[in-house]
């Protein structure tokens, strides 16, 4: 019998979603526990290409990326959890509701990605997240998406 998965690190990450540069957006997941609940750290830089616009003297990360940076760390946790590395896996947003956003995300601060599940139905999961910088409610939402491998 293997140990669970508690945490992934970037290697780990980029061989369960298919996400890269500039759009993987989760550095880290750690604290998995069975499935169900997960940590993701993404630390905010100013090279990230978003901040040529969003905004020029004053950037911001835009709300969007955050939201996906929680369902990135979300994937994680499934596909760590379900021993999916290496297999392909591609995850769909089916809704996002609920969503607000509490403060500003700068470069500089370091982002503390909450997910849980709260829905689980063979395919299809629902989520609850929070974004946190330094202790403080960033961003919350809560979503669906869809885990699909590919017939092999």
């Amino acid at each position: 019998m293997t140990d669970p998965v508690t945490h992934a690190d970037l290697d780990l990450i980029q061989r369960i979603i298919p996400h890269r540069y500039p759009f993987l957006l989760v550095d880290k997941v750690r604290d998995i526990k069975d499935g169900k609940s997960a940590v993701g750290i993404k630390n905010v830089t100013f090279n990230e290409p978003h901040f040529q616009g969003h905004f020029p003297g004053a950037p911001i990360m835009p709300g969007v990326t955050i939201v996906e940076a929680m369902a990135q760390t979300a994937a994680v946790m499934v596909g760590a959890h379900l021993g999916l590395a290496d297999k392909n896996m591609l995850v769909y947003f089916m809704s996002i509701d609920g969503c607000k956003f509490r403060r500003k995300v700068v470069p500089g601060d370091v982002l503390e990605l909450h997910v849980e599940v709260t829905k689980e139905r063979r395919k299809i999961y629902k989520f609850r997240g929070e974004a946190f910088v330094e202790g403080e409610l960033a961003a919350e939402a809560e979503f669906t998406a869809m885990m699909d491998l590919p017939q092999e």
